[in-house]
């Protein structure tokens, strides 16, 4: 008689589209039950859950948790990814002449990842290994699309830092991950007409798959606890993983153009 084992439960915020519904689509096909949230997301079919809202609303998020608790009656993972990015995120004018909603990302980006990970830590401490995994970027080191975006960036990065020391003792670590260039449904778009142009641009970029994978590696990992308050690249870390991505590419690290990661300080003040 073979042994039913529930599968792992994962909850995918900003899935819509994207980096996040990459994510979302690769856990599922590591055998993941995944919430998907998102303003617009619908399900990506057995295995997944779509739970439409807007994370600026705190009561919608904390039932969100409540449902994964009394349907799955456990969480795994968090994936911290919803972000309200503008369309002018990436024009080059300074950022008092682009309109002051970029800096919704502070909201949906940065405290919606803390009230997010509020509302999961209690549920992911019940379990036997828990991982909150925010998705990230060098812009918080170097300059890219402007103060705001660099703020949230960095901001992620310090959070999976800080929570990762009241996380200390327990099965639950946080790790933030920095992604390469992506190659959404947005950016291949781009390139509608320009295969050529695409497949040179694909050889420098992740599809938003590979991060799922190694998030799912790094979940899997039982020496995780060493990464655990770190910021780490994404493409590094599926090197030392073994995974590739479509194609068998092996995504490269952008460390000595974009620069490297902080090292969390290991000192506490309470």
């Amino acid at each position: 008689m073979t042994e039913h084992i529930d599968p792992p439960v994962a909850v995918v915020t900003g899935a819509s589209r994207g980096a996040g519904r990459g994510i979302a689509r690769a856990l599922i096909a590591a055998g993941w039950r995944v919430y998907l949230t998102g303003r617009t997301v619908d399900s990506l079919g057995e295995g997944s859950v779509a739970v439409p809202l807007d994370h600026r609303d705190d009561a919608a998020v904390g039932a969100l948790f409540t449902r994964v608790e009394d349907e799955a009656g456990r969480l795994d993972l968090l994936v911290n990814n919803a972000a309200a990015v503008h369309d002018a995120l990436t024009g080059r004018d300074p950022f008092w002449q682009k309109p002051v909603e970029l800096g919704d990302i502070l909201d949906v980006g940065l405290r919606s990842s803390y009230v997010a990970a509020w509302y999961a830590a209690p549920l992911l401490l019940r379990g036997p290994r828990g991982l909150i995994a925010f998705t990230s970027s060098p812009g918080s080191v170097c300059y890219m699309h402007g103060p705001a975006y660099g703020a949230q960036k960095a901001g992620v990065d310090k959070m999976a830092a800080d929570m990762a020391v009241d996380f200390r003792g327990t099965p639950v670590h946080t790790v933030s991950i920095w992604m390469g260039i992506l190659l959404t449904e947005k950016l291949r778009g781009a390139f509608d007409g320009n295969p050529d142009g695409l497949a040179a641009m694909a050889e420098h970029a992740e599809t938003p798959e590979f991060t799922g994978r190694v998030i799912d590696a790094l979940y899997r990992d039982p020496a995780r606890e060493s990464l655990s308050g770190h910021t780490v690249i994404g493409a590094e870390l599926a090197a030392r993983y073994g995974i590739t991505d479509e194609g068998g590419r092996q995504p490269v690290s952008h460390r000595g153009m974009l620069g490297a990661p902080r090292t969390p300080s290991d000192v506490v003040v309470r």
